[in-house]
């Protein structure tokens, strides 16, 4: 009950803004380690990219931890609920069971961010996570700046 008042609490006051950019977070259902393994990463990693030839955003940076994803993009049409909606869904059918959390975290950059900076953070979290020593060892990450 709890984590549907979170979920609940993440979802109040949203707005969806075209050409906006959002950092967003999801976590897998209770932080299970679905995307540990290779298979299951690639697969998530194949339906962010079909998602985003759709046209409703442009993925700029993301990276597939263990136990959730960040994704940093810029909208383009629809509302951010949706595209997100649509992967998670799309991926836990895909991988057979139910994979996601309810609900995800957003960030809506200001003008004075700075959006290099922040992708280069979003993408080096498997070396906070002590994952890897060097983030070319870790294999579930992409950027436009590449």
């Amino acid at each position: 009950m709890e984590m549907r008042y979170a979920s609940h609490r993440l979802r109040k006051g949203r707005y969806s803004e075209s050409g906006q950019i959002y950092l967003v977070t999801t976590v897998t259902h209770k932080r299970v380690a679905v995307f540990d393994q290779l298979t299951e990463a690639r697969l998530l990693i194949s339906t962010i990219r079909e998602d985003a030839r759709r046209g409703s955003h442009q993925t700029l940076a993301f990276v597939v931890m263990p136990d959730h994803l960040h994704r940093l993009l810029q909208l383009h049409q629809g509302s951010l609920s949706s595209l997100v909606g649509r992967v998670k869904s799309i991926s836990a059918r895909r991988l057979g069971g139910q994979v996601w959390q309810e609900g995800f975290h957003d960030h809506a950059l200001r003008q004075e961010e700075d959006l290099v900076a922040l992708a280069r953070y979003v993408v080096a979290n498997p070396l906070r996570a002590g994952l890897v020593e060097r983030l070319g060892d870790y294999p579930h990450w992409d950027a436009i700046w590449l």
